[in-house]
């Protein structure tokens, strides 16, 4: 019998004459046919010579093999064919790419062909995104006077930002060349407020689902954070009970029966259970910032999921009450403010009353979640809600109206906390600040947006003619006794357009010229790594209480130790008398047990400081599985 690994040599024949070819099917399914049956079109003459070019033809000149040896060489010679189209259609593509528009007008000149990226390798981001396509026919139709449908869905579109525009010369080189930013030198040393930190928010949930989330507590074991969320349709699967009662929930052994009847208050139990998860983790994160010198955090806008939903909607008391009562007791004892931010959906200047409804019902539960924590007088006060404008939708004047009917019907203690940031793509500070004036509104200064949206006849890019107003941004805040905060990210050093610009940087440089009294909030993806980069350049409060982590090591929680492996028995060798398979390595030591509270918590040496883009170390190191090179001949494809 011929070896799996050399089926495709040639069997010895019995028989020496050699046979003409049959069409016999082989086992590469190719069919053989005669020289006869072959067409001349497929490049051989009647007589059976080849009409292929000279090239080819000796490239498949050989000696004549009987039966299936010949049979293999004409294979060959046929893939060989194929593999010169196929070089010839791939030349004819690339030249077809070179001519066509995404390399940029063929006329323009070698300056403004500088500002064309090339395209080394395929970028999504030329492609316009759905969101982007309409952003551009909505603003299409208000330029023409024409009627847009649905223009709220434009507005405060996170874009993750990165996204980079069709490649335009005039944009780039317009962006490119305007005029450099003018920077104040004023650094709020030494810092006596406080300090915080958010992340990013995903593409299309600006300022909610990142919340609330700590890069270090998130890798422990179990996770600790407070934006665990569902969909609808998990609410509507879990109004059914489960296969087995008896049995925790599996997902794919044990899921709910959906023959057995729904019961809406089963469905609410479930996602009042995720919400209530969310809410106990707020007190480890508190106690963790603490420890290590950080008193500012966002709360998770989807801490109570689908909380504010017209349909799916339920209020947090009472069931919540106890969870967030516990929270907001440990928040005062340590001196900890707690805020929030609204989604970009939530828009009180919109001209659809459905959008207000919805928008008022957001901030109602807000509200709600923030008064069940029960906080001291003060903190309770600088418990704040955050809340951008939204869209223009064509008039800024008729937008602001609109904001101010709706304002005047919202209860007292939305009121009390709500509070104005100027965002990047529409609202400048000095848009907003006059309404806030006249409302008695407070105004969040955000840095970033600043440089991105700014009235350019009334002051200057960067952080220094914007210093002129903090008077009148500050008595916003004085006039309701409440804590000022500002906002603070940067923008990563290759970005050119302003859509590029939104993208935050992982961790900031520097800080900006704020009151060194305040409460500055830092906005970056690395969150509080981010706040620790800061305090150990600038010997910020709390710079000596963390230490770097040990790569892919944790002395802070009870992770189950590895399995011990079994020594190999080498080759000839009896297993022992005992009959076992092989002996077994000693076990090692198990660790002590980390108690409940110091889970998480940096162990006794606080490592919790991880070096910039090296997240993975907090993970266990994954195994790295070697591949063996084999020996003897290759397998041959069939």
């Amino acid at each position: 019998m011929v070896s799996k690994r050399k089926r495709s040599t040639v069997a010895p024949q019995q028989d020496t004459q050699p046979e003409p070819p049959s069409a016999t099917v082989r086992r590469s399914g190719r069919v053989v046919k005669k020289p006869s049956e072959v067409p001349q079109s497929d490049g051989y003459l009647s007589n059976g010579k080849s009409s292929r070019p000279a090239s080819t033809q000796s490239r498949g000149k050989k000696k004549k093999m009987p039966g299936a040896v010949e049979d293999v060489g004409g294979a060959i010679d046929g893939l060989r064919e194929m593999e010169d189209n196929f070089r010839d259609a791939v030349k004819r593509q690339k030249l077809a790419l070179d001519k066509s528009s995404l390399r940029g007008n063929p006329d323009m000149t070698d300056e403004e062909a500088a500002f064309i990226p090339r395209l080394t390798k395929p970028e999504p981001d030329l492609v316009l995104a759905p969101a982007e396509k309409k952003r551009l026919k909505i603003a299409a139709a208000a330029k023409n006077g024409t009627d847009a449908t649905e223009p709220d869905e434009l507005v405060c579109e996170d874009r993750e930002a990165g996204d980079l525009e069709e490649p335009d010369a005039n944009a780039f080189k317009q962006e490119g060349s305007r005029p450099p930013p003018v920077n104040s030198d004023y650094l709020p040393l030494p810092w006596k407020g406080r300090i915080g930190y958010v992340s990013l928010p995903s593409p299309g949930r600006r300022g909610q689902d990142q919340a609330c989330l700590n890069t270090y507590l998130r890798q422990t074991n179990p996770p600790v954070f407070s934006s665990r969320t569902c969909r609808i349709s998990s609410i509507l699967d879990h109004r059914h009970p489960l296969r087995d009662p008896t049995q925790p929930e599996h997902p794919t052994k044990n899921r709910p029966d959906k023959d057995q009847p729904a019961d809406i208050a089963r469905g609410r139990k479930y996602v009042e259970a995720l919400g209530l998860a969310n809410a106990r983790d707020i007190v480890k994160m508190i106690r963790w910032n603490d420890k290590y010198g950080i008193k500012f955090m966002r709360l998770s806008s989807e801490m109570f999921p689908f909380a504010s939903h017209e349909e799916y909607g339920y209020k947090l008391a009472p069931f919540a009450s106890e969870a967030l009562g516990n929270a907001g007791k440990v928040a005062g004892e340590l001196g900890h403010r707690l805020t929030t931010h609204p989604g970009q959906f939530t828009q009180l200047g919109s001209p659809r009353r459905e959008v207000v409804r919805n928008a008022v019902r957001d901030l109602e539960y807000h509200d709600e979640m923030l008064t069940l924590l029960r906080l001291p007088e003060q903190l309770n006060r600088d418990a704040v809600m955050i809340l951008h404008m939204g869209g223009v939708f064509g008039d800024k004047a008729a937008t602001l109206d609109r904001f101010r009917e709706n304002y005047a019907g919202l209860s007292p203690g939305i009121k009390a906390r709500l509070v104005l940031e100027n965002d990047d793509v529409s609202w400048t500070v000095h848009d907003l600040l006059p309404i806030c004036e006249e409302l008695n509104i407070p105004l969040v200064l955000d840095f970033h947006h600043h440089n991105i949206m700014f009235d350019k006849e009334m002051i200057r890019e960067g952080t220094k003619d914007i210093v002129d107003l903090y008077p009148r941004i500050k008595a916003t805040w004085d006039r309701k006794c409440i804590t000022q905060k500002m906002h603070y990210s940067e923008p990563c050093s290759e970005a050119i357009t302003p859509r590029q610009r939104r993208k935050h940087r992982p961790r900031v440089m520097t800080l900006p010229p704020c009151p060194d009294n305040m409460d500055l909030m830092i906005e970056a993806k690395d969150k509080e790594q981010a706040v620790f980069d800061l305090m150990r350049n600038f010997r910020l409060p709390g710079w000596e209480r963390f230490n770097d982590v040990i790569p892919y090591e944790r002395a802070d929680d009870n992770r189950p130790p590895p399995k011990v492996p079994k020594k190999k028995q080498r080759k000839g060798k009896k297993a022992d008398e005992n009959g076992g398979d092989g002996e077994l390595e000693e076990e090692p030591e198990p660790p002590p047990e980390i108690p409940e509270s110091e889970i998480g918590m940096g162990g006794p040496d606080n490592r919790v400081y991880w070096p910039l883009g090296m997240e993975e170390w907090l993970r266990p190191k994954k195994r790295e599985v070697k591949s063996k090179k084999r020996n003897g001949d290759e397998v041959e494809d069939d």
